[in-house]
């Protein structure tokens, strides 16, 4: 069976189909979301959007690394490699926290999962896009902070590992397996004040 992912090509109209892609698939989640739309969305034929993306679920992850860069690009932007860890922490979890509860996150996670045998190059290309990136950029405070004698952790890659895990606690759990819909800024912030405490209780100095 050849799992290798189609080469998508490029070319004039790609980023404007990838636009209206991304537009839909945000209102209509991967299932809702019919190629007809993405083609009127996008305002191209048809025929143009196959010849870029044959198959919806390559569009979609096109659609789910990009976004995933995007993420993790404004979550660089947002970390202040001199700021506190408390504050730090916080920003970045709730950063995290809101896109792995948005609608357009459950769906990404989802797609690389039922896709995972077919194309198992997605999920590697979805992680290398958006949670490694963050990861790295964990990792560089960290280092800031244990010089600043702020934290003192000595496996940093698996403090941002755990860090993110934290983040997860209760709410994408039960977002993913259906128990609830949606969550409150409420249990948001519960799940966010808790990582970022049981954090500092294990590496604050």
């Amino acid at each position: 069976m050849n799992t290798q992912r189609p080469t998508i090509r490029k070319g004039r109209k790609f980023d404007q189909v990838l636009e209206g892609a991304r537009s839909v698939f945000l209102v209509d989640g991967f299932e809702g979301a019919s190629v007809d739309q993405i083609a009127k969305v996008a305002g191209v034929s048809k025929a143009t959007l196959y010849s870029y993306f044959p198959d919806k679920r390559l569009l979609f992850m096109e659609v789910a690394a990009s976004e995933c860069c995007r993420q993790s690009r404004a979550a660089v932007d947002m970390i202040n490699g001199c700021g506190h860890p408390r504050e730090v922490l916080e920003q970045a979890a709730r950063h995290l926290l809101g896109f792995l509860t948005s609608t357009f996150g459950l769906q990404m996670f989802r797609i690389c999962v039922a896709e995972s045998e077919r194309f198992p190059d997605l999920g590697r290309q979805f992680y290398a896009s958006g949670p490694m990136v963050m990861k790295g950029e964990l990792i560089h405070y960290f280092e800031g902070a244990v010089a600043r004698g702020e934290l003192a952790i000595d496996d940093m890659h698996l403090a941002a590992d755990q860090f993110g895990e934290l983040c997860k606690a209760d709410l994408w759990p039960r977002l993913v397996f259906g128990v609830t819909d949606s969550v409150s800024q409420a249990e948001i912030n519960r799940v966010v004040h808790g990582a970022v405490d049981v954090f500092m209780a294990r590496y604050g100095a």
